[in-house]
């Protein structure tokens, strides 16, 4: 029950800091590595951590150093 809550939506500036990155670099990756995302409101970006992780762990994101 507490992965469930841990997996509210985040904003970019959370997502960020959870990755150890700038947000920037958490833009770049949407564009350039697919990092998953929703859009709420047209511009507001928000993630869902457990997402976040299973993209982070996919194979075709081996190195999201870049």
């Amino acid at each position: 029950m507490a992965e469930i809550k841990n997996d509210n939506y985040i904003g970019i500036e959370e997502a960020a800091e959870y990755l150890g990155v700038k947000a920037s670099t958490v833009r770049s990756w949407i564009k350039k590595k697919n990092m998953p995302f929703h859009r709420v409101g047209g511009k507001l970006l928000k993630f869902k951590r457990s997402e976040i992780d299973e993209w982070v762990n996919s194979e075709e994101n081996i190195d999201i150093e870049e």
